[in-house]
């Protein structure tokens, strides 16, 4: 005969006789179901009790102070690194300030004369404001973190262009003029880089932009150099970002004097340089 069977189980019962001495004593009779339901009842109950002291009532603090305590420290510290890391950020925007300032005082230093008038003078005596992305909490370091993981479909990493030279840009960019691109003023025999990499598919002189390079990228862009007093670069050669291609001078008809003349195109149509290169 096995011990253990349901259906004995289900007809099996407790008996529970109190014995008070001032009331008559009486029995009382429970079920295994029964006993086992108003046991998980009591359970929830209970659970249900605890919860709303842990989060309704002051009693949670005294229960929980040490970790409380702890909490608040390390939100303290959070904070106290996030207000460095604003620092660090705004001191970094000053730094790369005083960098701009620099690059016009020496340009201003390479010229033979200078005037007092000369607009150089008027960019050194005004601030350059260079602003730096702040991050400094942990949910949106996360979000960017994971941000792309997540995407349904997978997107082209966009192009990035660099300066290709170290100088100054002198004239804007002017479609409405006819001026296609920016103008650096360097002196002459000054290094080009290329802006990225790419294939070089013209590399010759012409009789109004003198001596240019023109390399094709990624995604139909088109960067442009003109006005070059030597060529490195042959056509049909590779070449990778921030490698030389030429040394910038005053070649061709339309150069007004030693600079570099840099155009963007890209299906056709051109793009200011100014919104679209990394500095």
């Amino acid at each position: 005969m096995k011990w253990f069977n349901l259906e004995n189980l289900k007809n099996s019962s407790f008996h529970i006789t109190p014995n008070f001495p001032i009331i008559t004593t009486k029995r009382y009779k429970y079920s295994i179901l029964r006993l086992g339901a108003y046991l998980a009842l009591y359970t929830i109950f209970a659970w249900f009790i605890l919860f709303f002291i842990l989060s309704m009532t002051p009693l949670k603090d005294l229960l929980f102070v040490i970790d409380n305590n702890e909490l608040k420290t390390q939100r303290e510290k959070i904070q106290q690194l996030q207000n460095r890391v604003e620092s660090l950020t705004s001191q970094l925007g000053t730094v790369a300030s005083t960098n701009e300032r620099m690059k016009y005082a020496i340009l201003l230093a390479q010229k033979d004369s200078g005037k007092s008038r000369d607009a150089l003078y008027d960019t050194l005596q005004k601030p350059i404001y260079k602003k730096l992305k702040i991050g400094g909490d942990i949910y949106s370091a996360l979000r960017d973190l994971t941000g792309n993981f997540f995407q349904s479909e997978v997107k082209p990493r966009p192009l990035v262009l660099i300066e290709p030279v170290n100088g100054i840009v002198t004239e804007g960019y002017l479609p409405s003029e006819g001026h296609l691109g920016v103008d650096y003023g360097i002196k002459t025999g000054t290094p080009v880089y290329a802006s990225a990499g790419g294939l070089v598919t013209f590399s010759d002189y012409t009789v109004d932009s003198g001596y240019m390079v023109i390399i094709q990228h990624d995604e139909n862009y088109f960067t442009i150099y003109k006005h070059c007093s030597t060529l490195i670069k042959k056509a049909r050669d590779v070449v990778r970002q921030g490698e030389l291609i030429a040394l910038s001078g005053n070649s061709g008809r339309k150069s007004t004097g030693p600079h570099l003349h840099f155009e963007i195109w890209q299906n056709g149509k051109t793009i200011d340089p100014q919104k679209f290169l990394l500095k």
